[in-house]
């Protein structure tokens, strides 16, 4: 395989701050620099791991906001699936995702993956997985299969 992960996912808001804001509260991430771009727009780098960033663009002041409402209706990225370091800081990542009222908890049991749905503040559909200690090799679940302890 010539790839090793996914460099950055590029996501638009309406406020960078608050959107650098929660992901660095939520998932420890670190949030990098800010820059201008075209008129108006603003561009902050927010790193969620080793190698993988979100490129934050900040939309003119007065653009519209996009419909993030419905599946396959917020565009081309449907949801942006983050892993995990650790079941421990999975558990961590979830319970500060109940605290701001992201997410409402409900695990699925992927078979290798545990996983959990959340929001961001600007309606982005996010998952965070993390390798599922009770696995069975070979053995695959489907969405909505409840794991076990959660």
């Amino acid at each position: 395989m010539l790839l090793d992960g996914v460099n950055h996912v590029a996501v638009v808001t309406t406020d960078s701050h608050r959107l650098a804001t929660f992901y660095r509260e939520v998932f420890d991430a670190d949030v990098g620099a800010t820059v201008s771009g075209p008129p108006g727009m603003r561009l902050t780098f927010v790193h969620i791991g080793p190698h993988t960033e979100l490129n934050v663009f900040e939309l003119p002041e007065g653009a519209a906001e996009p419909d993030r409402s419905s599946m396959f209706g917020r565009g081309a990225l449907d949801h942006l699936g983050l892993h995990a370091a650790s079941k421990e800081a999975f558990d961590e990542i979830r319970r500060r995702l109940i605290e701001r009222r992201a997410t409402d908890g409900f695990v699925t049991d992927f078979g290798p993956y545990l996983s959990v749905f959340f929001r961001d503040p600007d309606g982005l559909e996010c998952e965070v997985l993390c390798v599922n200690p009770d696995a069975v090799p070979g053995v695959t679940n489907p969405p909505g299969t409840p794991a076990k302890g959660y």
